[in-house]
């Protein structure tokens, strides 16, 4: 049987992140994608130049839509804008967390730099939606803002905030340490049965849009197919790997393009 999941996140209309990579990765990963908008922005591979939210209640006429009629094997939020969006995000979900994996990419800031999320939302983020989801997926900067501190630069300091992080509520946390200054790009889980390391040698590209989208994508499609967490993120992270690898095969824009989500098939 073929997995439904659904993507609750903003849309990037140059097609490397957001609801349009989480999109991609559904597909090449094998499952159905749906996607509930929170954000339209306007932005291209050099950054965002603007973000329209979608009005809270209907976020959540959306979602209450797609549950009414399809079967949802995985849920993916990304993007949420604001307070009120998360706010209502979590409402919606709380019934179907115990047994619907759910999988937070705490999306705060575009590759460019620009800001993807309401400073007041963070308190929403961390209070309201990380207790609901099966596995969150912060980067090094992300995992900091959620616990208030400065980032980190070392191994040992990521699976300290990845331990804390957990003890917010989340089954596991994903800490992602593509921004280590290092040759390897390391990302440690923190499960309630321990810590688990999954190494990675860094690919020389520019071309790196959306990986966080695509990685949280890929776990979500993996734990709907009824992977354990530890597995998900074992598939998602070789799947993003190949993705990265084969980004420079890509030509779309001037700035930090995006992965090659079918770079198994093209």
């Amino acid at each position: 049987m073929i997995r439904n999941v659904l993507s609750i996140a903003g849309s990037d209309p140059s097609g490397g992140a957001g609801i349009q990579a989480d999109l991609k990765t559904f597909s090449a990963r094998g499952t159905y994608g749906m996607a509930v908008l929170t954000a339209l922005t306007a932005q291209n591979t050099q950054g965002v130049t603007g973000v329209h939210a979608v009005p809270a209640n209907f976020v959540a006429e959306q979602i209450r839509t797609i549950f009414a009629d399809v079967r949802v094997d995985a849920v993916k939020i990304g993007m949420i804008a604001n307070a009120e969006i998360a706010e209502t995000i979590a409402d919606v979900l709380y019934p179907y967390h115990d047994t619907l994996p759910i999988v937070l990419d705490p999306v705060m800031i575009a590759k460019g730099g620009s800001p993807l999320l309401a400073s007041d939302a963070v308190d929403a983020v961390t209070h309201r939606l990380m207790p609901i989801a099966a596995v969150v997926t912060p980067n090094l900067p992300e995992a900091a803002a959620l616990l208030n501190e400065p980032a980190v630069t070392t191994r040992e300091a990521m699976a300290s905030q990845a331990e804390r992080l957990r003890k917010l509520g989340p089954r596991a946390v994903l800490v992602k340490g593509g921004h280590l200054e290092s040759t390897d790009s390391p990302d440690v889980l923190a499960e309630a049965t321990g810590l688990h390391w999954f190494e990675g040698k860094r690919t020389a590209t520019r071309n790196t849009h959306g990986t966080g989208c695509t990685l949280s994508s890929a776990i979500a499609a993996e734990l709907a197919k009824g992977a354990s967490s530890v597995e998900a993120v074992a598939i998602a992270k070789a799947y993003l790997a190949g993705a990265i690898a084969a980004a420079d095969t890509l030509s779309v824009g001037t700035g930090h393009g995006p992965v090659q989500h079918f770079h198994e098939w093209w």
